[in-house]
């Protein structure tokens, strides 16, 4: 049998519920009917094996069956959830030798009626997927407010476990990496499912050089699963719950990181001296302080900004610089932006619902124009529209220029201009002369930017139609 692929981002469809809707006449004649359908394929080839994913319903009229057997068999090989059989115009009923062996096999056959195209089964299916998808997500945001809420309470580590456990139907327990039990909540567990959790809780803890991020299990009808929090002292939160629902990973990623954020007085003196290091350089202490505790680097600063415009709020700016690798996330600025802080060789990556600017890696010593660089960045990456724009470092000839004496001719070819103005004209030139575009990185009016660039024009005395100009400008506002 093939590997099994990721499934799809919906939640699967039972079959039960497929049979369910009347319009479509569907029946089942063989084979179980609990089955969970990932998606639909339709195939009149003898031997489908090779164009199989697995957890499909595979819908035929059987126009080339001629060895059900081995057919049926092929299915099971492959992976594929269910098969549904179209009756006429190639086969008056659905053939008794391939009912045989779906039964033989335990393979699910579902006979297609003839008013019933395979398009409206496909587009049934992805009906229900829609549906589910959409009860997952508000089953999601309910949590999500709930865990938030929870946090929010005197006694908040207790409180988020208690409500994880209400909205998982199971046991929530926080444990250190040697198993030991610091909180939990939910109902009791057996004193197997309380070892095996422990035994998880060591696969995964942050102490142990090359932890996965997350571990399952099961034990009977019990659900295992596993999560390290941030800080690197080996906490882990473990969780024992009767079933295993979809939403459920999103909930406990929600809670990991809250309870990441808790817990962090518990985290050691490493962990809260980098975060002490962060607010020290975001209120602007010496560089040269931090970098004994953060280390030289290198360091990538990340600007992100969320695609429907709302404010991020910690929950939400934590989970993204989960996602992204880093602990090291800033809210506090006043502005809608999320700064975030990736360590070593960590590359960012584009995020669903967010749109992000980078600068390149650089030393700690670095990290207040790496700061200015990724703020750019991200204002590129709204005017072009793009999920992410990263500063790329200074290569090629300018690369070969002595950073000095450019230093030194950039300040004096800019000094006629205010620091609006030469903002204005970098981040012009950087969308190749576009007024619009520009006006949405700086958020004015396109007619703001006219005149800005007009202005800069007389101030420098130069011609900004001219490509020389542009190019000198251009290399000029990079060493700032």
């Amino acid at each position: 049998m093939p590997e099994a692929p990721a499934g799809p981002p919906t939640p699967p469809v039972a079959l039960a519920a497929l049979l369910a809707l009347e319009e479509l006449g569907l029946r089942s004649i063989a084979g179980p009917a609990d089955a969970e359908l990932l998606w639909v394929h339709t195939s009149e080839m003898a031997d489908p094996y090779p164009y199989l994913l697995g957890g499909e319903l595979l819908l035929s009229a059987g126009v080339l069956l001629t060895d059900p057997d081995t057919y049926v068999a092929r299915l099971v090989e492959a992976g594929a959830a269910a098969l549904g059989f179209g009756v006429r115009p190639v086969h008056d009923t659905v053939p008794p030798e391939l009912v045989a062996a779906c039964e033989r096999y335990g393979m699910p056959l579902v006979e297609v009626p003839p008013g019933t195209p395979f398009t409206a089964i496909a587009r049934a299916v992805w009906g229900l997927m829609a549906a589910a998808r959409h009860r997952e997500l508000r089953r999601v945001t309910r949590a999500q407010q709930a865990l938030a809420t929870a946090a929010a309470r005197p006694d908040p580590v207790p409180a988020v476990l208690h409500q994880l456990a209400v909205q998982l139907g199971g046991r929530a327990v926080l444990l250190t990496a040697g198993g030991e039990e610091l909180h939990a909540a939910g109902r009791p567990q057996a004193p197997e499912v309380a070892g095996a959790l422990g035994r998880l809780a060591r696969v995964v803890a942050r102490e142990r050089p090359g932890s996965p991020a997350s571990a399952t299990d099961t034990l009977g009808d019990t659900s295992l699963l596993a999560y390290p929090l941030g800080g690197g002292e080996g906490l882990v939160l473990a969780l024992a719950t009767p079933r295993r629902e979809a939403g459920d990973h999103t909930v406990a990623g929600i809670a990991v990181v809250l309870l990441s954020l808790l817990a962090a007085p518990h985290q050691g003196a490493d962990a809260a001296g980098r975060s002490a290091a962060l607010v020290r350089m975001l209120l602007g202490a010496d560089p040269g302080e931090v970098a004994p505790l953060l280390g030289e680097g290198p360091w990538t600063v990340v600007h992100a900004r969320r695609g429907d415009g709302a404010h991020a709020d910690p929950l939400t700016a934590g989970a993204l610089g989960a996602t992204l690798g880093s602990a090291l996330v800033d809210t506090g600025r006043g502005t809608d932006a999320v700064r975030v802080l990736l360590p070593g060789g960590l590359e960012p990556t584009p995020q669903p619902g967010w749109t992000l600017g980078a600068s390149s890696p650089g030393p700690v010593t670095a990290l207040s124009g790496a700061d200015s660089r990724a703020a750019r960045a991200l204002r590129h990456a709204e005017a072009t529209r793009a999920p992410l724009a990263a500063d790329a470092p200074v290569t090629g000839i300018a690369a070969l220029i002595p950073p000095g004496p450019a230093a030194e001719h950039a300040r004096a070819l800019l000094a006629p201009l205010t620091a609006p103005l030469a903002e204005t004209l970098r981040c012009w030139l950087s969308l190749h002369g576009s007024w619009d575009r520009t006006a949405v990185a700086l958020s004015v009016h396109r007619n703001t930017v006219r005149q800005r660039i007009g202005r800069c024009g007389v101030l420098l005395g130069v011609d900004l139609d001219d490509m020389d100009v542009r190019t000198e400008l251009w290399l000029a506002l990079r060493q700032e």
